[in-house]
């Protein structure tokens, strides 16, 4: 009796055996597939979204801890070159950013045309010796655009490569507000050069991080608001805008609306629009509040 119930739980165990392994194995691929889909360390799988990169459609995780975009399309509407906003999440003000690529300005033309704000050009970094300058008009800009009653910004055209050079151009943009408040943030704009021998040529999305980075944070020790400026192809590819969060965006996506994933305050729609007042081509915005 003994020896047959010895070859009973024998053969128990084995058909038991012929079970579990199949599960087992079954288990084990799960687990692999787990964690190829996820980086290491994460307890679940990265949720993925599709966007347009303003070329194709790509699939992105979104970054750590940015505001996701509530608009949508019906919540714009165009008249002309002018695209409004009609939704009911936000109030809007309609604007211009502006260089000494414009000339002379009558910027009470441009407030009495619906103009509310206005980002001037304070300055800019030369994009293939490096120096910095002064845009020619800033000063008068920054005068009219105040006297006829516009909420003003302004932006430095950077071609910085590291953190330094950053600064230094926060620096010059401190320099020439000389202690006058704003009412926008001093915004970082870095673009790709046209020049063939451009110095910034190599630049890639970490180093350019590191320099949005460093530029809003002297600005912000010298008193003032500080944002970045970027286009869909930045915002998707280059900056990691998870480092960026606490500043204020500023979207370029010429269009009749914006799908941009993420959040932005400033919205620039336009790059052939006509203000009256301005000379030429005006680039116009939306600032959502």
């Amino acid at each position: 009796m003994a020896v047959t119930g010895t070859k009973r739980n024998t053969k128990s165990r084995r058909r038991t055996g012929r079970i579990l392994l199949p599960l087992v194995a079954v288990a084990l691929l799960v687990a692999v597939l787990s964690a190829l889909r996820r980086p290491e360390g994460s307890g679940t799988p990265e949720k993925t979204v599709v966007v347009n990169d303003g070329v194709n459609q790509i699939s992105i995780i979104p970054a750590e801890g940015v505001a996701i975009s509530d608009l949508s399309e019906e919540d714009f509407v165009s008249d002309g070159d002018v695209v409004r906003y009609v939704g009911s999440a936000h109030t809007s003000r309609q604007g211009v950013d502006v260089s000494e690529h414009q000339g002379e300005i009558d910027w009470t033309a441009a407030a009495a045309d619906g103009i509310d704000f206005a980002v001037i050009r304070v300055g800019f970094r030369g994009s293939t010796e490096g120096r910095l300058y002064e845009d020619a008009r800033f000063e008068e800009n920054l005068r009219g655009a105040r006297e006829a009653g516009l909420d003003v910004g302004v932006y430095f055209f950077s071609q910085a490569l590291d953190e330094a050079e950053a600064v230094a151009e926060a620096d010059l943009a401190l320099e020439l507000l000389a202690g006058r408040g704003l009412d926008l943030p001093v915004f970082f704009d870095w673009e790709p050069a046209e020049e063939a021998d451009a110095r910034s040529a190599e630049m890639d999305g970490e180093s350019l991080t590191s320099c949005a980075a460093a530029f809003c944070r002297r600005i912000e020790e010298g008193g003032c608001r500080a944002g970045i400026y970027f286009n869909l192809q930045q915002g998707y590819h280059d900056y990691d805008l998870s480092a960026l969060k606490s500043w204020t965006f500023w979207l370029s996506d010429p269009n009749g609306s914006t799908d941009f994933y993420y959040a932005a305050d400033i919205w620039q729609y336009q790059f052939f629009g006509h203000v009256d007042g301005i000379p030429g081509n005006a680039d116009r915005d939306i600032l959502l509040d």
